[in-house]
């Protein structure tokens, strides 16, 4: 490894080039850094600790600001706080934190509010000795008496399960490791559902296990041989039935079981048929079903339990052309529905008795709202979090009935936090094809559209996902100092619906960046801010984002952070071995078909470095990522190293005991958004 002065001071790390030929389709590519992804070669670790340390000595000015915008978001954190309780049974149920403490602790009270407190889970205990810890799953067993929980311990998403008896506080002598997310109580509180993973981080197993046995004896219940396909496993929220899930990206396929003979056979409800997606709600002697079956937007039936097959699908609620239906939720008397209109949540509460129906209402220009903690099936109290960009989340207890609210809790705010200094917007930017782009904004009250103001403007626009408009007490750091903060809802969500998404994937995904450009442009052309102030940032596949919008206009933006950025993307998606490369073809396109392999390879920010300028860089990384390996923001960094011809600066920080989701512990994380802030501070020439 090489070293390049930059600065009488600071010399940046240069990787060595090692040319690597990569052919497919009579086209040869040749990548210089392929080595790097050899983690366990010591110049790969060297390269990445250099990369760091030259982070670090770069920011070494910030240092003092970085501790100040630090002290002043954890200023605003009430430390010691509680959770709103929720009740399941005879309990209740929530989770506090305490000052000095990075995790929460788990906690229940039996019959009412002012009973004892019992510890069930304190995460500090179990976090001593780690640099990283994660909880998985905390599920209680149906009996109350008995709690399954998994933890991970290198950011890698591969937890290991415990069983822990509540009454003794002892531990069950069997573990269970590599298991997923998925989990299910049979009724007897003594067989329980999991998952297991694929060397691809694939969960594929469902496995059925019975306490105190080993887990070696564990019966497998259902494999998956597609590499496509998720296995999850839940349970409804009538405790009636165990559901086994397995999806792809654009089809599902969904198997029940009685939750009261827990050692029976599932039965599937409609066999997968490719492109169509289903999900399920259980109700007295009914499922609905929630599918996409000749319906873009979804569309809600509803069949018989015992003979679920689509032959039986009675039509509820059609499809409408300007209106996603997301998703159900079935309690004793209601059915509340979920959805998005004009590119915001709704949600639509039904009498089931007499179909009467109703809308709660949002106060805000732009907003979101979703559900919260509702784990009991006969009651008539919905609980929802609602939140914006000038409003913290927020938790409501809503009578479907009577339709009154009740806030049960607003996240405190320190320091005097005072809501209406603040404004919020929605904007609309066109598009190259004419297309209306919303972006939410938010800036202190007061502020100028004079075009001198900083930026700071993020997005996603991929899975279908709808950036949420919601609170950020960190972000009133921007917001104080003058900051405007906005969000580009592109192509590739589903904000405006699933052609929405339809129109931001496959052969089609350039309307994602294209989109994200027309926002950067609007904001410039009305004044919020300009060229020299426009800071831009975006994660995972928002970091493909960034690192595709910088390829395309370079001079549009002052500073970019990309955050574990997925930026290699035909050579990651023609690797078989790489985790979740194969189900990611349904997102992106199979490059084995050189359609798809031409049109990839033409935005693929890897692939489209350029010897150009570019904007000012940070980049992160995380050794452990399961998701986005950690070679693909440090062969994106080497690469613009080596070609960029500009004197901007560019920074790789990878943390070496995490992965996707970067560091745990909420005092951790506070560090990590006050380098970044510092960053864009020192860039925006505010520090």
């Amino acid at each position: 490894m090489n070293q390049r002065v930059v600065s009488s001071t600071v010399l940046p790390p240069i990787a060595d080039k090692q040319p690597h030929r990569l052919s497919i389709h009579g086209d040869d590519r040749t990548d210089d850094y392929f080595w790097l992804r050899y983690r366990d070669e010591p110049n790969v670790i060297a390269y990445l600790e250099a990369e760091n340390d030259y982070t670090k000595a770069v920011m070494a000015h910030t240092e003092s600001l970085q501790t100040a915008l630090y002290d002043e978001m954890l200023a605003r954190i009430q430390e010691t706080d509680l959770s709103v309780p929720y009740r399941k049974g005879d309990y209740y149920y929530y989770s506090r934190t305490e000052t000095g403490k990075a995790y929460p602790i788990y906690c229940r009270k039996a019959g009412s509010l002012d009973a004892p407190e019992t510890v069930l889970l304190d995460q500090n205990a179990l976090a001593e000795g780690h640099d990283f810890f994660e909880l998985g799953l905390f599920d209680i067993s149906p009996n109350h008496q008995l709690l399954a929980y998994s933890v991970d311990t290198t950011g890698s998403e591969r937890y290991t399960l415990f069983f822990l008896d509540l009454a003794t506080g002892q531990l069950y002598p069997e573990t269970i490791l590599e298991t997923g997310y998925g989990f299910a109580w049979g009724n007897d509180n003594q067989t329980i559902f999991y998952t297991l993973m694929d060397e691809a981080n694939r969960p594929f197993k469902l496995m059925r296990h019975r306490l105190s046995s080993a887990a070696s004896d564990d019966e497998l219940v259902y494999s998956e041989a597609d590499e496509s396909y998720f296995l999850s496993v839940g349970k409804t929220r009538s405790d009636a039935y165990i559901l086994l899930e397995l999806g792809s990206k654009i089809t599902s396929e969904v198997h029940y079981l009685d939750a009261n003979q827990p050692e029976g056979k599932f039965q599937v409800i409609q066999p997968r048929s490719s492109g169509i997606e289903y999900q399920v709600e259980h109700h007295s002697d009914s499922f609905y079903i929630v599918t996409n079956d000749e319906a873009l937007n979804f569309k809600l039936m509803q069949t018989p339990v015992t003979t679920p097959a689509k032959d039986n699908w009675q039509l509820v609620i059609p499809h409408r052309d300007q209106v996603l239906l997301e998703g159900v939720s079935a309690f004793a008397k209601h059915l509340v529905i979920y959805e998005r209109e004009s590119g915001l949540p709704t949600i639509r509460v039904r009498q089931l008795a007499s179909g009467e129906e109703h809308f709660i209402q949002f106060p805000d220009p732009t907003y979101s709202a979703d559900e919260g903690s509702n784990p009991e099936f006969d009651t008539e109290i919905l609980r929802f979090n609602y939140t914006s960009l000038v409003t913290p989340r927020s938790v409501f207890d809503y009578n479907l009935e009577t339709q009154e609210r009740e806030l049960k809790k607003e996240t405190p705010v320190l320091g005097g936090y005072d809501r209406t200094q603040y404004a919020s917007d929605r904007l609309m930017a066109t598009a190259t094809d004419g297309t209306q782009v919303p972006i939410s904004i938010v800036y202190k009250k007061g502020l100028e559209q004079n075009g001198a103001k900083p930026l700071l403007l993020t997005g996603y626009g991929s899975y279908g996902f709808s950036y949420p408009a919601a609170f950020s007490s960190t972000r009133l750091s921007l917001l104080e100092r003058g900051v405007v903060v906005a969000i580009a809802h592109i192509r590739g969500g589903s904000e405006m619906g699933r052609q929405w998404y339809e129109d931001g994937k496959f052969l089609k995904k350039k309307n994602t960046f294209t989109d994200f450009i027309a926002c950067s442009e609007h904001l410039i052309a009305q004044g919020w801010t300009s060229k020299e102030q426009l800071a831009v940032v975006g994660g995972s596949a928002g970091g493909l984002l960034m690192g595709a919008v910088i390829n395309l206009r370079p001079d549009l933006f002052k500073a970019v952070v990309a955050h574990v950025p997925f930026v290699d993307v035909v050579t990651t998606i023609l690797d078989d071995h790489l985790p979740l490369s194969v189900m990611e073809r349904e997102e992106w396109g199979d490059p084995n078909d050189k359609t798809f392999y031409d049109y990839m390879k033409s935005y693929s920010p890897y692939d489209r470095v350029e010897a150009k300028d570019y904007p000012n860089l940070l980049i992160t990384a995380g050794l452990n990522d399961a998701r986005v390996a950690y070679w693909e923001p440090a062969k994106w960094t080497a690469k613009l190293r080596s070609l960029k011809t500009d004197h901007n600066c560019l920074l790789l920080k990878t943390n070496m005991g995490a992965g996707h989701g970067g560091a745990s512990g909420r005092y951790e994380s506070l560090k990590e958004i006050a380098f970044e802030y510092a960053f864009l501070f020192d860039q925006w020439g505010l520090v």
